[in-house]
């Protein structure tokens, strides 16, 4: 127990020195009587959550919460969710790398996941209205027409419609209001960008009304994409003239395409029945496509001279650091051609693309059955699919690339009944949760270092989830509040492999014997919250919390000898917190803070090392979901939101992560494996931002709004492994904006700037060097500059 007991007293020290997160909202422009820009260094009103299943002020809520308001996100330029976390502590939200195709790595104080298979569970929940995201595959959401987003840290699994270990993201669109309000808002930028925005709201009848928003978005990718023979003719230093590689490319030119470009478009209808103030009824449909190229992708290193099946019977050239092209450019080619002599009977193609297309449809009816007693219904469905290709070394030589294509369909209900009693002194919450998806995960795999070609067909990937939970808000004193919660989980997975031949056929000699055979996995389990609060004025509470969450087991997706197909058991936390939220100065400073001490057990990862598992002990190739170990994590977060004077807003936020194994699992250990002095990936230790702006009113009743922004995260691992080539260095992004409103308040336009030191970093990493011998990175976009007109009605 004395470690324990020295790690809490240690959080709590850590405490007095931080500020956990609160955030100030306010109404829409046409409300307020302010402009978009400037209204939050204005007037506030108080972002209302809905964390414990009913309407609180953000500063009343004993939990670790980052709000932000729609004009927040327009302030700072953030277009898309994975832009939010420069401003949210703890939070780490980074585009995946092409391997993953359109997903998300997401992790919240040390824990989440980036393997986007549906053979494992997000560690951090997705939500849009209260719907349940249930896959990292789409999951960099587009920020349409929202009026607010809630990050939630710490388990949520008796506080959100699906257990989530890490936390939520919780996005919650503008409801149709009936008022005949809309806005339109054009973008022209670097490289060609054009974004179009818009809505509109209007009545149908006296109790009916309708809310349609719609989003494109285009820009010129900046990678750049050459033909290495064309770059590097035949006879030249880089390139022998016999057995070098040709050209594929006309004469001219040598550029093939690029990387890293947008094409998205999102279209959102909602309509609202609310006939009287006891019922409440939104039934909303959408459409998302995404279709561009793969995601941004340079080569970092590469150091493998092996030949056979690496190069094929026709290269004389050596997989080295000749074909690092540059900070934004690679040699990638689409086409793998067949190799028999080393055991390749087919050639493969990885197509250079990314689709992503689905829909969503969502209804939730809220009741009021009497004056202290309302039921809430939340129903989804959601159908996506999905298809990309990656050539994983982004050279010409024949090393690995691979395609993939996924379906999936996800039904969802949740009941809510929530009421109260003695005098509104008890709030309490009684519910259900259903939800049923459908994954087929097809893909062809062509590993030529390892001599690996096979093909899947679809693996077959049925997923149920059924829980209960209860939870009660008792004023047992005047400000002292008691909070408890109680959540019964049953989910149950199979996972059926399909292993084929490149071309489809049966009898694939290495794992050809999976082919049809299923794993399965199914667990009950019981997750906890107590919590205490006490608010000693109407302007500072304290509170402290015991919370547990877990996140679901399955079977190893990714196995590339029969030996690899392995259980993994599912993850759980055990979290204890404390926290306060203050605001003082007349309400001109918000100060909070926050600080907890989580045991996390069993944690899942990704191995790219697993002897054990692999024929002669072999380190590569292994890409094997298996629970690593124990750890203790600690930390402690921080925001603030000062206004010195009026029409001035500053804002900052800190986190620190202290993420430490306890003991390592012997799947995880050995050679090249995980170590007690790594963290898990996609772990940053340190975090923090400050922005501010200025509303100066000009002559004529028009407005002047800049706003600077400065973010920081220090370095991180993207694999469990931490060696130095799965490593991104740490680094400091600074944003600018300017907005001209007019007096009517109606009209602004914005000149805005991203990056504006132009700042070469890695987003992520994807580290093959076991067995293939590279690095590949995704570099984060250069500076870029843009021009904003929005016109609301």
């Amino acid at each position: 127990m004395k470690p324990f007991k020295t790690s809490l007293m240690s959080c709590a020290a850590l405490a007095a020195l931080a500020i956990s997160p609160a955030a100030f909202a306010q109404d829409g422009a046409q409300q307020s009587g302010q402009n978009a820009a400037g209204s939050a260094a204005g007037d506030f009103d108080e972002i209302v959550v809905t964390a414990q299943f009913r309407e609180q002020n953000l500063q009343d809520t004993p939990i670790a919460i980052t709000a932000v308001s729609s004009d927040m996100l327009d302030a700072r330029s953030q277009t898309d969710i994975s832009q939010v976390a420069g401003q949210a502590p703890g939070l780490n939200l980074q585009p995946n790398n092409a391997n993953f195709g359109p997903s998300m790595a997401a992790s919240i104080r040390g824990v989440g996941q980036y393997d986007p298979s549906p053979a494992v569970e997000p560690g951090v929940g997705l939500y849009v209205d209260d719907v349940y995201y249930p896959s990292l595959t789409g999951g960099v959401f587009d920020l349409l027409d929202l009026d607010r987003v809630e990050i939630l840290r710490g388990p949520q699994g008796t506080l959100a419609g699906r257990n989530s270990i890490g936390g939520a993201i919780k996005l919650y669109s503008k409801k149709p209001q009936g008022d005949g309000s809309g806005r339109l808002q054009a973008t022209y930028g670097s490289r060609n960008r054009v974004d179009i925005r818009g809505a509109a709201d209007f009545g149908l009848t006296d109790t009916l009304s309708a809310r349609i928003s719609a989003a494109a978005k285009r820009q010129n990718g900046y990678v750049k994409v050459y033909d290495y023979g064309c770059v590097n003719p035949p006879g030249s230093a880089n390139n022998p003239a016999e057995g070098g590689i040709p050209a594929i490319q006309p004469t001219g030119d040598c550029q093939t395409g690029t990387m890293g470009d947008v094409n998205y478009q999102a279209v959102r209808g909602q309509l609202r029945y609310n006939p009287s103030d006891t019922l409440d009824i939104n039934l909303s449909a959408d459409y998302v496509s995404d279709n561009r190229a793969q995601s941004a992708s340079v080569l970092v290193s590469a150091d493998n001279d092996s030949t056979g099946a690496l190069r094929g019977d026709y290269y004389n050239v050596p997989f080295d650091s000749r074909f690092i092209c540059g900070r934004y450019c690679n040699y990638a080619t689409t086409v793998m051609p067949a190799d028999p002599e080393n055991g390749i009977p087919y050639a493969t193609r990885q197509p250079q693309t990314t689709k992503y297309e689905g829909y969503g449809l969502s209804g939730t009816i809220d009741l009021t059955l009497s004056d202290n007693l309302q039921l809430k219904s939340i129903t989804g469905y959601r159908s996506f699919d999905s298809s990309f290709g990656s050539d994983a070394d982004l050279s010409p030589l024949p090393v690995n690339g691979s395609s993939t294509d996924i379906s999936t369909d996800f039904f969802s209900q949740e009941i809510r009944l929530s009421g109260t009693l003695a005098a509104d002194a008890i709030n309490y919450t009684v519910g259900g949760y259903y939800s049923d998806m459908k994954t087929s995960f097809a893909n062809i795999q062509d590993i030529r270092y390892a001599g690996l070609q096979f093909a899947s067909l679809g693996d077959e990937v049925p997923a149920e989830s059924l829980a209960f939970f209860g939870h009660v808000s008792w004023e047992v004193l005047y400000g002292l509040t008691v909070n408890a919660g109680i959540r019964r989980t049953h989910e149950s997975k199979d996972y059926t492999f399909s292993r084929r031949f490149a071309d489809g056929s049966v009898g694939q000699p290495i794992v050809g014997s999976l082919d049809g055979e299923t794993g399965e996995y199914s667990e009950n389990r019981w997750d906890y919250r107590a919590n205490i609060q006490y608010e000693w004025t109407p302007t500072l509470m304290t509170y402290a919390q015991f919370s547990t969450g877990y996140k679901g087991g399955g079977i190893n997706p990714r196995p590339y000898f029969a030996s690899q197909v392995r259980p993994f058991s599912s993850e759980s936390i055990n979290a204890y917190e404390i926290g306060l939220k203050s605001d003082f100065l007349d309400r001109a400073v918000r100060l909070n803070l926050s600080a907890y001490y989580n045991r996390y057990r069993d944690i899942q990862l990704v191995l790219t090392s697993c002897p054990a598992f692999t024929p002669g002990n072999a380190v590569a190739p292994c890409s094997m979901t298996a629970n690593a170990g124990n750890a203790d994590v600690k930390g402690f977060e921080a925001e603030t939101t000062i206004r010195p004077l009026a029409g001035m807003l500053i804002d900052a936020s800190l986190s620190y992560i202290d993420f430490e194994y306890t003991s390592i699992a012997p799947a995880a250990s050995g050679p090249q494996g995980v170590e007690l002095n790594d963290v898990a990936p996609f772990t940053t230790k340190w975090k923090w931002s400050i922005g501010a702006q200025y509303e100066a009113v000009l002559p004529g009743g028009s407005t002047l709004t800049p706003r600077f922004d400065v973010t920081y995260q220090s370095g991180l691992y993207t694999a469990a492994n931490n060696a130095p080539t799965s490593y991104i260095s740490s680094y400091t992004l600074a944003n600018a904006r300017l907005t001209w409103s007019n007096a009517a308040d109606d009209l602004d336009i914005s000149l805005s700037a991203t990056n504006i030191f132009d700042k070469y970093y890695l987003v992520t990493s994807f580290d093959q060097t076991l067995g293939q011998g590279s690095v590949a990175g995704q570099p984060g976009r250069p500076r870029e500059w843009a021009v904003t007109v929005s016109k609301r009605f």
